[in-house]
């Protein structure tokens, strides 16, 4: 499975070392080599795990079907992107994912814990550290 495009629908045969590749940056990855150029090109279907060959130099939109199962393996590629997400449950059900708890009844947001923080940066006197475990 190619971890470069998530939606492979052909693998490709490597003409230079003759092994199997999801695409060019998997055979970049594993072999010391750079990838040789060919006009004709080994493709094995991912659908029907079948092999074929097509001549690049008269490659026409036809081409773009596997000949024996006539999956679609030319299709746009589906490139896995970076994203910082929150996973929850139903925010129907439960929307303490996006429900901000400092805000009071009134509308007003608490920030006695923020103050009491800011006062310990600036160096203002207040408990020690460790105060609470020894009372």
């Amino acid at each position: 499975m190619c971890k470069h495009i998530l939606n492979a629908q052909a693998s490709i045969r490597a003409p230079c070392c003759r092994k199997w590749f999801d695409c060019a940056e998997c055979h970049a990855e594993v072999s010391d080599h750079p990838l040789a150029r060919t006009t004709e090109m080994a493709f094995m279907c991912k659908k029907c795990r079948k092999a074929f060959r097509k001549d690049m130099s008269t490659y026409e939109e036809s081409d773009e079907f596997c000949p024996h199962c006539d999956n679609h393996y030319v299709i746009d590629a589906k490139t896995p992107n970076a994203m910082l997400t929150v996973e929850s449950e139903d925010t129907r059900v439960d929307n303490r994912a996006i429900k901000d708890e400092r805000i009071a009844a009134d509308g007003k947001i608490d920030t006695s814990e923020l103050d009491e923080w800011l006062t310990q940066l600036d160096g203002a006197p207040g408990p020690e550290p460790g105060a609470e475990a020894r009372q």
